[in-house]
């Protein structure tokens, strides 16, 4: 059944965290065959608290969902040169304005976890996060992903988490970082800048 407004709150429920802003990592660029430049499918996240996905590319266009999570991961499956279309942690498809969205990746819980210091099970508990929660992305390898929200790090398994790729799954001796990836780009600011889940450490 189509709706035609809606809001979408998901709690974030880190152990003795809230969400944080904090830089990440600058990494190579190489542009894309795209309107923006850069990969589609890609992942980014909500600039603000209150966002507005339409059912098109204009202000014209109806507003289907509001959504009011800032930091909310979402896919960009489509674009044109102002406007995305993302698909959310629940499958729903609407329009969005590029200048809504940042690179920043996150991710969504999707079931109960624990942070660990090591990405290794054997290794010490930091935190643990119910599902819905929100958090950001640092980076990810072999089938692990480094989470962080107010200061507050671990790793967790990529399986248990919304908004990662493929690779970033992949835990056998072959995985491979989003930046070996082609025409990837990092850096701050305003949407289409996305940030790779990897790193040096």
């Amino acid at each position: 059944m189509m709706i035609r407004h809606g809001v979408r709150h998901l709690l974030l429920a880190l152990a003795g965290a809230a969400t944080a802003l904090a830089a990440a990592p600058d990494a190579a660029a190489q542009a894309c065959d795209t309107p923006s430049g850069l990969p589609v499918p890609r992942f980014v996240t909500l600039k603000f608290s209150e966002v507005r996905g339409r059912t098109g590319p204009s202000v014209n266009h109806a507003v289907r969902w509001d959504y009011a999570r800032a930091g909310l991961p979402m896919e960009v499956v489509a674009e044109t040169a102002d406007w995305r279309r993302v698909r959310d942690p629940e499958g729903e498809e609407t329009w969005m304005h590029r200048r809504t969205l940042s690179g920043r990746r996150g991710v969504e819980v999707r079931e109960p976890m624990e942070l660990h210091a090591r990405p290794d099970l054997n290794a010490p508990v930091t935190a643990r996060a119910e599902p819905g929660a929100i958090l950001w992305l640092e980076r990810c390898r072999t089938g692990w992903c480094r989470l962080e929200s107010d200061g507050v790090r671990g790793w967790a398994e990529a399986e248990t988490l919304w908004g990662v790729y493929a690779w970033e799954l992949d835990s056998g001796p072959g995985a491979l970082e989003a930046v070996d990836q082609p025409c990837y780009r990092s850096a701050s600011g305003e949407e289409g800048e996305l940030i790779p889940a990897s790193g040096a450490r």
